[in-house]
């Protein structure tokens, strides 16, 4: 092969974007950050084309060495730079290798072809979500630096991406509660760039944000903000505190140092993290300085006595103490050789020292005014050598955020000083608190006059306690966690899931009238907006995760019922966690074109996911009719998590429902007009399709198929059949199931609106319109088009199949392609497939659908399959349309009194009532 390229031949790559999937996502369970990679020229190049490249990467960073890649085992992925891989690929582990040496180390990723000529999708996870995605900029121009044989500054790189990790990733305190929540299984969500975080879902839901809970005091977070109505207020009852005064001006400081009394801590009054607080003063020039410096945080200012004694932190959350912490002052330890500021510099390069709150303890800062006022008092300077072993206190402050540390001391601390933590935390009202009190001794009770409490703070740190300097870490995340979900309340809500090629939007509308007909507030998600409680409350395609999120965000939902859709699946990712029922409608040929699919086995690849995460123990509902969906249970990923598995079908004698149902599960049926529930064990007749107006009289076979699909998810939540079938006859389509095959009636004809937009939907909809004996069925078509020209042509032939005239119309979003190419193709296939067949142009809708009306026929049945729901119903409004139920005269069956079919056509093998399972969190197949 011919190799004597330049460097300069082989560059230049282009970023066109980078999106984040936060939750499970085709490409893994956890998040992912997938960035757009056009390679330009470097498109087909491979690693060792590029003389010396592999030898200067392996240099700036050996760590690539300990790769696994494809070949399983450390050192393949550096096989395959030998071998040669593509350069996206390369990017993709040079993203991992820098995020590990960043400190967000992660070892998934992977790299995929778009479909379109040199782009591809470089997948890494992530655990800093804005420093890996900086670093995956980074790794892009990397490898280009070394393509040409450029300097890359590796380490600045590295330093400006943890700067960015500790300024915008969760603070300690938040971090632990959200492992401590997803040790316990709890779903969390961060809310915005702070700390505000959700725990679980629906009415379930729980807001914390550091130590504070959405059950914290208002008024108990006031309270201790003023530290001298604080100390007022124990005082009141009985609990020890330093006395002192409030003051505002240099001169009340100095007098107050008198009426106190030497020594004495100057702080803000409503300072927090120990900021601006000077200790053992004695000195009026003491005070005077470090007034100034408390004024900077707070224009009062506390004076109050010193007490001589240990500095403590105990937590109290819930009313219980739950860990005690000795607070030791900044310090460094001399070693004869180096100075202060020498010292300083080596103690920060402790791994376990960073910058504010990122790390367990906070680096020293030379500069600050009140170690610097600190040190001359004790008579050191940052000049000064001090001796072997010599210990130098830098400041008189205990908080880690002043470069302290911190020593676990729960285990002694004594009954008494236990209790009167408590107490104090019950006085202020806080649910969270961190009680600070100085005492000789925490091990032995308080003697009067020598310690109390000298504040209590409101949001307390959690990290002291679990990274102590020494002596066992304490769960205090845990603690909360446990507080906000004791045991037996439950965090989560039922979430019910629905995907497929097509029904999806019907079976989410019938199970949620189901739902909600049992009395349930029920949060959904369909292609026409969001629901909550039966009121829409954003209108639009809502079917991705950020709608999904709105449902679980809000309080008042009690079970989510989400359509959950390709698109969304693909570019964000699932939008919750776990589902306890998810329903597969189908799987045909769409979106061939889209996104990188090129094939209906990548739609099931994609959709699978929604199966894949079906809770253990959950249910998932799967239609045994479509050939896609009854090998869903091969896919391994699939299989992973154990589930119960129920199969739907049309038909009583498909083999793969028989054999399930042989094999103890459950399966729903079509027999002699009933949707059947059977087990081995026993049927029920639950329902007379001709009862569902959505069936229009049974004629329509792929809403019967969409009911049994929506039958059994509300099965699987424990709803009663008598119950089901009562609320499946009150399912009036025009109305419950706007733009799903409503029917209408105008003038001397009928017209039915559908939203089919595939062949797989013209298909359902012509098997329907042989139904209707001796009629002439007119069909108003149109597809998509960003579909590929396959698709589109397949639709304009099985349209010229079924309907005996046609009319091509084109969407307003005409989605890459020119005016009347997507009409051309489907009007060419319909003449290929039927000569015969009509087939006329009239790109607008609405215009045909008037065209069309204003010379009906007598009887004659007009389908329209429309792009903008809104304008085709006004004009069938204007012509004076009524919803009807089914067209006479097609094949029906004699229907049944809907009340005697409520009360009495519950025909089963075995006696006994269902009932809706009491325990609504729960899958409860009866």
């Amino acid at each position: 092969m011919q190799r004597n390229r330049t460097s300069g031949d082989l560059k230049r790559m282009k970023i066109e974007g980078i999106r984040t999937l936060s939750g499970p996502n085709v490409y893994s369970h956890s998040p992912v950050l997938v960035m757009r990679l056009d390679l330009g020229a470097l498109d087909e190049k491979e690693s060792y084309e590029a003389p010396g490249f592999i030898d200067r990467l392996l240099t700036l960073l050996p760590g690539l060495h300990d790769h696994h890649c494809s070949k399983g085992r450390a050192g393949g992925f550096v096989e395959r730079l030998h071998e040669g891989t593509y350069f996206g690929h390369t990017v993709e582990h040079v993203a991992l290798e820098l995020a590990g040496l960043a400190g967000f180390p992660t070892f998934h990723g992977k790299t995929r072809a778009t479909g379109q000529p040199r782009r591809y999708n470089v997948v890494v996870e992530y655990k800093a979500e804005q420093a890996t995605r900086y670093l995956l900029e980074r790794a892009v121009e990397l490898v280009e630096a070394l393509i040409e044989d450029q300097p890359f500054p590796l380490q600045e790189i590295i330093k400006e991406a943890e700067h960015i990790g500790a300024d915008t990733e969760l603070g300690p305190s938040t971090r632990a509660i959200v492992e401590a929540a997803e040790r316990r299984g709890i779903p969390w969500t961060r809310e915005n760039d702070s700390s505000l975080v959700q725990l679980g879902y629906g009415r379930n839901l729980r807001l914390v944000q550091a130590a504070v809970t959405d059950g914290t005091s208002t008024i108990g977070m006031e309270l201790v903000g003023d530290k001298d109505f604080t100390k007022e207020r124990l005082e009141k009852f009985s609990i020890p505190v330093p006395g002192g005064e409030v003051v505002e001006t240099e001169e009340e400081a100095i007098k107050a140092l008198g009426r106190v009394g030497a020594p004495v801590v100057v702080k803000p009054l409503d300072g927090r993290q120990g900021k601006g607080v000077s200790l053992n003063l004695t000195a009026p020039e003491e005070v005077l300085n470090a007034f100034r410096i408390a004024r900077e945080y707070s224009p009062s200012v506390l004076v109050e006595n010193y007490f001589d004694g240990r500095n403590y932190r105990v937590l109290v959350i819930n009313g219980k103490m739950t860990a005690a912490s000795e607070r030791i002052p900044c310090h460094i330890v001399g070693d004869g050789l180096h100075t202060v500021a020498e010292l300083i510099e080596i103690e920060n390069q402790n791994p376990l020292r960073g910058e504010g709150h990122e790390k367990p303890l906070t680096k020293i800062k030379k500069n600050c005014p009140i170690l610097n006022a600190f040190m001359r008092k004790e008579g050191w300077s940052m000049t000064d050598v001090p001796k072997a072993k010599e210990r130098v206190m830098l400041c008189a402050g205990m908080n880690l955020s002043t470069g302290g540390t911190a020593n676990d001391v729960t285990d002694i601390v004594h009954p008494s000083i236990r209790s009167m933590c408590e107490r104090a935390a019950r006085i202020v009202g806080l649910d969270v608190c961190g009680v600070d009190l100085v005492v000789r001794n925490i091990s032995e009770p308080i003697v009067k006059g020598t310690g109390g409490v000298i504040e209590i703070n409101a949001a307390p740190g959690l990290r002291m306690h679990h990274f102590p300097s020494e002596g066992e870490p304490r769960d205090a995340g845990g603690a909360i966690v446990d507080m906000l979900y004791p045991t037996g309340r439950p965090s989560l809500i039922p979430i019910i899931s629905i995907t497929g090629t097509n029904g999806k939007t019907t079976v989410t509308r019938m199970i949620t009238h189901v739902l909600k007909e049992s009395g349930l507030t029920v949060g959904m998600t369909t292609t026409d907006g969001i629901y909550l409680d039966g009121e829409r409350i954003v209108e639009g395609d809502t079917t991705g995760p950020h709608s999904a999120k709105i449902i679980l965000g809000d309080q008042a939902t009690e079970v989510a019922v989400l359509e959950t859709a390709r698109g969304g699946i693909v570019r964000r990712g699932l939008g919750y966690d776990w589902s306890d029922i998810s329903v597969m409608t189908n799987i045909s040929a769409d979106h061939i074109g889209q996104d990188g699919i090129e094939s209906v086995e990548d739609l099931v690849y994609i959709k699978s996911l929604v199966a894949e995460r079906v809770r253990e123990g959950g249910t998932l509902i799967l239609n045994a009719d479509n050939e896609h969906l009854a090998r869903l249970m091969e896919i391994d990923a699939v299989r992973r998590v154990e589930k119960r598995l129920v199969y739907f079908s049309l038909n009583q004698n498909n083999l793969l429902l028989q054999k399930h149902r042989d094999d103890g599960g459950t399966t729903f049926f079509l027999r002699d007009g009933w949707v059947i529930e059977a087990t081995s064990e026993a049927e029920h007749a639950i329902i007379d399709v001709c009862a569902i107006s959505a069936t229009m009289n049974g004629s329509a076979d792929f809403q019967i198929a969409n009911a049994l699909a929506a039958i059994a998810a509300c099965r699987a939540h424990g709803v009663a059949r008598e119950l089901i079938a009562f609320a499946l006859t009150s399912f009036r389509n025009e109305t419950d199931n706007p733009g799903r095959a409503n029917l209408y009636r105008v003038g001397e004809g009928f017209v039915m609106v559908d939203y089919g937009h595939n062949p797989e939907a013209f298909h359902a909809v012509c098997r329907m319109a042989a139904r209707w004996k001796g009629r002439r069925v007119t069909a108003i078509i149109g597809v998509p088009g960003d579909r590929d020209d396959h698709l589109i042509e397949e639709a304009g032939r099985v349209a010229a199949r079924g309907f005996h005239r046609i009319i091509i119309k084109e969407d307003q979003d005409l989605r890459g392609r020119k005016r009347g190419e997507v009409a051309r193709l489907l009007c060419e296939a319909v003449n290929d497939e039927s000569p015969d067949t009509e087939c006329l142009t009239a790109l607008d809708e609405v215009e045909a659908l008037r065209t069309e009306l204003q010379k009906m026929d007598e009887e004659q049945i007009v389908v329209i399959f429309y792009d903008q729901l809104a304008p085709v119903l006004k004009a069938l409004e204007q012509m004076g349309a009524r919803p009807t139920d089914a067209i006479p005269q097609s094949i029906r069956r004699q229907t049944v009194n809907e009340h005697a079919l409520v009360r009495a056509a519950m025909v089963s093998k075995r006696r006994g009532r269902s009932r809706l399972a009491s325990n609504r969190g729960q899958s409860i197949m009866r």
